[in-house]
């Protein structure tokens, strides 16, 4: 396996470094601070602005022109910033519902939709966790895609749809039933609903730990008798699978390196911290249970990294379906990792890494939602077994 980056990937990733060196760390506490003020539920300048810095430079794109293995080590520097994937239009879950309409779309389809969200002009969400089902086996999803004439009409329930607080938030890629009595792969279809359609309501903004995660945040959504034109399917009628497959391979490994960039953030933080501080007469970087925990999460951060980059170079090489394994390895290691990583340099902290004052406790919470999208650790796992079985005892 060749891990080699080539000169361009390189050009970009110290292009990326220093972007974020000049523009992204400064600007933190005003990102913080325009977050805080008014309504949060807004677009904050500070992002549109480094936006238009960030397509000026080159860096913008950057997951739709590149390979899995390629765009890997950008994700992760981006991933560092809970809100800097955005200012490179390289934010979760645009960058999935791009790819959808890159690969899947129909050409009227990406005049109207992807063009404005590789732009960086309008916003999306993915609809397709329900809150009446246990939505980690797809299959369960109940909500109804039913054809009228030249129309579909929608109604169902979704919840955990990220962006969907937005108010950029135009379109949504909703998962449904548009034949029940077909085979259990083939019931569920994908269409396009714009978020201003009759009958689209926001119940509710969801929590994570306390955090709302405006100002783009995850909702709740019904949808009654929503009509949209037959021509928003995506791909046809049962192939909701497919494209669902197609989808989270990638997701998964840009879910994974973002994480890799909170890992390692937070050791950085946990090394300065025991640096600077004195406990019972010597720094806490000179106990050996400090130096203990650093040194696992170095340990940790290096197994995950190469783990992930061998499945992003499956990804590329001979394709999703046989990178199955590796894929469900990285979703289960990655954000179990970044948790360690995280309490440990909570725990470095003291008091301080449980409040506000440093980013640790609310990327501990954003982190711990990865166990849960994309599948949750149980299924990744029970595929993983699977695949063993079959290789060990065929």
């Amino acid at each position: 396996m060749n891990f080699d980056f080539s000169p361009k990937v390189q050009e970009l990733r110290t292009q990326l470094l220093a972007f974020m060196t000049e523009h992204v760390y400064p600007n933190e506490a005003v990102f913080e601070q325009q977050c805080q003020q008014g309504e949060r539920w807004k677009v904050l300048p500070i992002v549109e602005e480094l936006k238009v810095r960030a397509r000026a430079a080159g860096l913008w794109n950057l997951f739709l022109h590149l390979s899995n293995l390629e765009y890997a080590p950008l994700c992760e520097i981006m991933g560092r910033v809970q809100w800097a994937p955005e200012v490179f239009n390289c934010s979760a879950p645009d960058t999935g519902n791009m790819e959808v309409l890159e690969r899947y779309g129909t050409q009227a389809q990406k005049d109207q939709w992807l063009t404005p969200l590789l732009n960086g002009e309008i916003r999306s969400c993915f609809a397709m966790t329900e809150p009446a089902v246990a939505s980690s086996d797809a299959t369960n999803i109940e909500a109804s895609i039913v054809r009228d004439g030249d129309s579909y009409i929608i109604n169902g329930r979704k919840w955990w749809s990220t962006g969907a607080g937005d108010p950029r938030c135009k379109i949504a890629i909703f998962m449904g039933k548009t034949d029940p009595s077909a085979a259990k792969h083939k019931q569920q279809s994908m269409i396009l609903i714009p978020f201003d359609a009759p009958g689209v309501k926001i119940d509710r903004m969801l929590t994570v730990y306390g955090y709302d995660h405006a100002p783009h945040g995850h909702a709740e959504v019904s949808y009654t008798d929503v009509r949209v034109p037959a021509s928003n399917m995506i791909l046809g009628e049962g192939r909701g699978f497919e494209i669902a497959q197609g989808r989270l391979g990638p997701g998964r490994i840009h879910h994974c390196m973002r994480l890799i960039g909170v890992a390692e953030r937070a050791l950085e933080a946990m090394c300065k911290r025991v640096e600077q501080r004195v406990a019972f007469g010597k720094k806490l970087s000179e106990m050996g249970s400090i130096r203990q925990d650093i040194a696992k999460s170095r340990i940790e951060i290096e197994q995950a990294r190469l783990l992930v980059f061998k499945a992003a170079y499956l990804m590329d090489t001979v394709g999703n379906k046989a990178a199955r394994g590796e894929i469900a390895m990285i979703k289960v290691v990655v954000p179990n990792m970044a948790l360690a990583v995280l309490d440990r340099a909570v725990q470095a902290h003291g008091a301080a890494g449980v409040c506000a004052d440093f980013d640790l406790a609310s990327a501990w919470a954003n982190s711990r939602t990865l166990r849960l999208a994309d599948g949750p650790d149980e299924v990744h796992l029970e595929s993983l077994a699977k695949l063993e079985l079959k290789r060990l005892l065929s």
